[in-house]
């Protein structure tokens, strides 16, 4: 089975090695700061403390997907975007999500993750035809659906809809559970650059608009649940759920500046999707590692 290390050994072999303290994907990012409040609903699904009556304190981490920081965000690799969201909780603890700009994954599982990447690694400009790449594509049409079926550049980040990879169990204070994935949805609706705008474009021009446009006002996003019917795979994060799937609206979140020293920010933070409170439990078994890679990720850029 793949470990963490040879995930992000194999996501070093796509990019490189960037700046010591660089994150080995999802390198180039913003953070903000907001609260987040939850609907009455929510409480229906879960009895998590966070989605409770009371609000809570956020920290968002907006991000380009290549392991590369000077990435342009015009750039093809710079698709999914990431979004990850820590909820501070009352007591001290803490929780995340960490979401990208595409409904789905290219592999089912970590084996096919790390084989993907390597097959990527070894496609450059001069690799002989048919590339690694394109025979792993051709043998797995979920990852080439991903490659191939990324959004344009956003007008913004708040103009982008996130998805949660994975399956989570929600339970109840009655003891009733669900399985779902998150969702997570801009008040602003989805927006995308035009050929023409993409061409003018500034290679940094995403951080410049979401401080413009928290000049005007609160970015907001709905976070959806997205319900599992029969027969919907729990341990496969490469299958799309139909949006016929029933959505419980868990609340709202509103992103209302970004961090001051916002580098440094992204030095600190290290997100976990497996760290949970009571009331959500892991159904996907890919969920621990990715939390495993991010945290040798977090460890690597600590001791350089």
């Amino acid at each position: 089975m793949a470990t963490p290390e040879q995930i992000i050994d194999s996501i070093n072999g796509v990019f490189g090695k960037q700046a010591p303290d660089a994150r080995a994907v999802h390198a180039k990012g913003v953070v903000l700061s907001g609260t987040f409040k939850p609907s009455e609903a929510a409480s229906s699904v879960t009895n998590a403390p966070h989605l409770q009556k009371d609000g809570s304190r956020i920290t968002v981490r907006f991000s380009n997907f290549a392991g590369l920081l000077n990435i342009p965000d015009t750039d093809a690799g710079a698709t999914p975007r990431g979004m990850a969201t820590r909820f501070h909780l009352a007591d001290g603890s803490e929780t995340d999500i960490v979401a990208h700009s595409f409904n789905g994954f290219p592999t089912s599982t970590a084996d096919g993750l790390r084989d993907f990447l390597i097959a990527l690694a070894a496609s450059g400009p001069n690799a002989p035809k048919p590339t690694p790449l394109e025979v792993f594509l051709g043998a797995n049409p979920r990852a080439k659906n991903f490659v191939e079926t990324q959004d344009p550049p956003p007008v913004g980040y708040g103009t982008l809809s996130y998805f949660g990879v994975n399956s989570f169990k929600f339970t109840n204070a009655q003891g009733a559970s669900v399985f779902g994935r998150y969702q997570i949805r801009p008040e602003a609706g989805e927006h995308f650059l035009s050929k023409d705008e993409i061409a003018k474009a500034d290679p940094n021009y995403l951080s410049a608009e979401i401080r413009q446009r928290l000049g005007r006002g609160a970015i907001r996003f709905n976070l959806l649940l997205q319900i599992a019917d029969a027969g919907d795979p729990l341990d496969d994060p490469s299958i799309t759920w139909p949006e016929t799937r029933r959505k419980v609206q868990l609340g709202a979140l509103e992103l209302t500046g970004v961090i001051a020293d916002s580098p440094a920010a992204q030095r600190d933070l290290l997100f976990n999707p497996a760290a949970l409170p009571p009331g959500i439990e892991p159904r996907d078994p890919m969920i621990k590692i990715r939390s495993d890679a991010y945290l040798v990720s977090f460890r690597r850029r600590a001791q350089s």
